[in-house]
Formats: C-alpha cells, structure tokens, sequence
C-alpha cells in the first residue's frame, strides 16, 4: 500500500475531512477532498459529518476551523506553519489602536489569528472586504482595517474613504515586483494579468483582474482569453491548470514562494491521520467572539 492509499483509508476509518489551500503542494492538492481558499474550506468542512478535519494550510485557517466547526478535532499537520501577515499584530496591540480611535469599526481580514478576530466587529475576505467595509459605513465614521494595508489600501480606494490601516503585509506577494510582470507581459503578450490584491499597489495598477484566489479559478475557467500571467502565490497554477487544462498560467514570479505553505507533506499528512496531530483549540471565550464577527460578514 503506497501513502496515498494509507492517507485515503484512514480518512475513511477516522471519518476525516482533508482540506488543503489553493498555495498547497500539488500532491497536497490531489489528495485533499477540498481545494479553495481559507474561509470556503471551514465552511465546507463545517458542513460535513466528519469527525476529524486535517487542515493543509497555516495555522490561522486551522484555528478558523475550529471556530467554525468546534465540535470536531481539527489538525495541522505541521504547527509551524504559520502565516507572517497574521503574526505581524496580536489582540493587545489592536486594542491599543481601538482605544486610540474610540468609536471606530474594526474590521479584520480573514488572515489573523482568532485572538485578534475576537477583537473585530466584522471579519472579511479579499473577495468580500468591499462589500463589508460598505455596510460598515452605514454606521461608523471610522473604519480600523487590519492588518493588510495592501488589501487595506485597495479596498479604501474602492469605496473612496480613507482608513486606520495596519503595517501589515504578506512578505510573498510583497516579493511580486511590477518590473516583473512588465517582463511577463512581453513574454505573454496575449495574456491577461491576473493579480491578487495583497499585491503591492504598483503591481495592481498593471493587473487586468484584481481577484481573490478563487475568483481567480473562476474568471479564468469562464474567461474567453487562452493565456494569463498570475500575480499570487505559485501553488495556485497546479489547481487553474486542472481546473482548465487547455489555458496556459504563467507565474508572475518565481520568488512568489511561501515557505509556511510548502511545509506540509504527504509524510506529514498521513502522521496528522494515524496520531490524530497536531490538534488546535480555540477558547470558547475568544471562539465566540470570533465566530460573531465571521457569522457578521456570512450575512452579507
């Protein structure tokens, strides 16, 4: 029996759920029964029976698992996979800001840990964060954006108001140089440039699309043009690829690397099965507090 047979019969025996993010390995990939981003994934996974979820991701997406679904063991198959843009602001320093800007709407991007959630109103996506920052203005003068200033600074210009936003950033989309996608674009130059808005904003201004990962799977399935160059992690171009197999995806970078992303295996996958590893818990107090501002931002 090879290790994917193994990892697909202890699925079955411990009744597991494997989700594994858009940024994962290819096999990471091909063995999981979901591919997406984040939040879709802990939602998917809360609507199933399983008793287990082994979260091929960061230890943020585990974490928003267990709030979505506190009743299953949720794993991750190696605890140091963390994400920087996440760890670049913990709940004390946000609640230092909030009494600084007291009356101000706090709303954070999916891409922190639960701590910080706790202290957010509204929690949001790059697919959805204009859409809720618009609703947060119906009622608060302020809106507190963290901890993306990219994502931040992009969806303040959307709805043309200024925001408190946090010195965050993700350091892989921040390697993702214009230059660069300038000399994709002579390469490629039929190809539609397809970015992410953690992007830095030099690299939007030359994007045809800004889309989250997912939108990007989409729009380049639906999409009448053959060829796109992709500003976003490298890993995403395994599951575009199967998603179209007659389109070309070429890298915006090579340097789009995340190293917390690639540390997870098969090997890793399979002892997260066979010893039930690494598992995460929330704090109830800290989870529902989460849980509201995610169930906030479902609404809409």
């Amino acid at each position: 029996m090879n290790i994917e047979e193994r990892i697909r019969e202890l699925r079955r025996d411990r009744k597991a759920v494997i989700l594994a993010h858009n940024y994962q390995l290819p096999e990471i990939q091909d063995i999981a029964d979901f591919v997406g981003d984040s939040l879709n994934l802990s939602m998917k996974a809360a609507q199933t029976d399983a008793d287990m979820i082994v979260f091929c991701g960061v230890h943020f997406m585990a974490e928003t698992a267990k709030i979505l679904s506190p009743e299953k063991l949720v794993v991750l198959p190696d605890l140091s996979a963390g994400c920087p843009m996440a760890d670049m602001i913990d709940a004390g320093q946000l609640r230092e800001l909030k009494k600084e800007h007291p009356g101000a709407g706090v709303v954070c991007y999916v891409n922190t840990t639960a701590e910080v959630k706790a202290e957010c109103d509204y929690c949001c996506t790059s697919a959805n964060a204009e859409r809720v920052v618009r609703k947060m203005l119906e009622r608060y003068e302020e809106i507190i954006f963290v901890p993306d200033k990219h994502l931040g600074h992009y969806v303040s210009q959307k709805v043309g108001r200024g925001f408190i936003l946090w010195n965050g950033f993700c350091p892989t989309h921040a390697r993702i140089m214009p230059e660069e996608i300038l000399k994709q674009k002579s390469l490629h130059p039929k190809a539609l440039v397809l970015a992410h808005p953690e992007c830095t904003s030099e690299v939007l201004h030359l994007a045809d699309q800004i889309l989250s990962t997912e939108g990007m799977c989409r729009f380049a399935a639906d999409s009448t043009a053959d060829e796109f160059i992709v500003a976003t992690e490298v890993g995403i171009l395994h599951r575009m690829g199967k998603l179209s197999p007659t389109k070309r995806f070429y890298p915006a970078s090579d340097l789009a690397v995340c190293p917390n992303m690639k540390r997870i295996n098969l090997e890793k996958v399979l002892r997260s099965l066979e010893e039930k590893v690494f598992e995460i818990t929330v704090p109830e107090e800290i989870s529902s507090r989460a849980r509201a501002g995610i169930e906030k931002m479902l609404v809409l």
